[in-house]
């Protein structure tokens, strides 16, 4: 089974406007709210493209259920735990002229509602797959990830990381499956300005020392790059379409780099449909269908 782990979900309520006035009353043109947060953008494409899972993490109050109700409408299980006090999030995103996001901050989780998580994630079992993504909220420890990789170390479970600096610097002594820095990203881990492919095939390998077993840089409009654990290197340039919403690009690239692997283990396949799912998301008003993806994945 796949798992995937919001440890800060939101409802993300999106707002289309023609342009911004501060200080006056704005009118919409549109709005939406939908279910956000990196590792419920993953459920959703893996569950778009066919594939099972269960969405964990911490929701609270009248937003926290509508999270859930929102995540369960697009047919994905979810096990989250239901905080005692607080609210979930609520993420405002204000597209006009210019684009402008307004991100709470979210309930405070008490230790025993951790170790309820942690209660659930030891019993995962060999060959899972969980996916670990996003920042770690204020109220929880910041080497969370570690305690977590720490735990389950031992039980031949599959952990993809897609987090930032220390946070994912810290983990590579656990070997993570799967790792997904983008160029800047890259170049802020090792404090140099990375620009050839070179550059970040060198440093991407630096990675590997450290303990990740694959590492996929997504570069936008560059395309992407994956060094893979048995020391194939696939490229790609970014498939060719309009851009229309790069947010939970990244993620889509994930979930689908996940589908790829599941299919036949091979990398190749998982790069491709990794590039293919960021792209369709990007491509499309919110996350991608499976029809969109094979779409650009037949012409890679």
């Amino acid at each position: 089974m796949i798992y995937t782990v919001t440890f800060n979900p939101a409802l993300d309520y999106i707002v289309n406007m023609d342009n911004i006035k501060l200080g006056e009353t704005n009118r919409s043109t549109s709005e939406m709210i939908l279910s956000g947060g990196k590792g419920i953008n993953v459920s959703i494409v893996l569950k778009n493209l066919g594939f099972d899972n269960i969405a964990l993490g911490f929701v609270a109050g009248f937003t926290g259920k509508e999270i859930e109700n929102g995540t369960r409408k697009l047919g994905i299980t979810t096990d989250f735990i239901h905080l005692k006090e607080g609210l979930s999030r609520i993420n405002v995103k204000l597209k006009a002229d210019k684009e402008t996001e307004v991100n709470g901050t979210g309930p405070i989780i008490s230790k025993d509602e951790l170790n309820a998580l942690y209660g659930k994630l030891e019993n995962l079992k060999k060959d899972d797959i969980l996916v670990l993504a996003g920042s770690v909220p204020n109220t929880l420890p910041q080497d969370i990830y570690e305690k977590i990789m720490g735990m389950l170390q031992d039980k031949g479970i599959k952990i993809v990381v897609d987090a930032t600096k220390d946070l994912l610097l810290n983990v590579l002594k656990y070997k993570p499956f799967l790792i997904k820095p983008n160029n800047h990203e890259l170049s802020e881990i090792f404090g140099v300005e990375i620009k050839t492919e070179e550059e970040i095939i060198d440093y991407a390998k630096k990675l590997q020392d450290k303990g990740a077993r694959n590492v996929l840089i997504s570069r936008a409009g560059d395309g992407a790059i994956l060094i893979a654990e048995n020391g194939d290197i696939y490229k790609s340039p970014a498939p060719k379409g309009k851009v229309i919403n790069s947010v939970g690009a990244g993620d889509s690239m994930v979930a689908g780099f996940i589908a790829g692997y599941l299919k036949n283990n091979s990398y190749e396949e998982a790069f491709k449909t990794g590039v293919a799912s960021g792209s369709a998301s990007a491509f499309s008003k919110y996350l991608a269908k499976k029809e969109e993806i094979l779409e650009i994945l037949n012409t890679l």
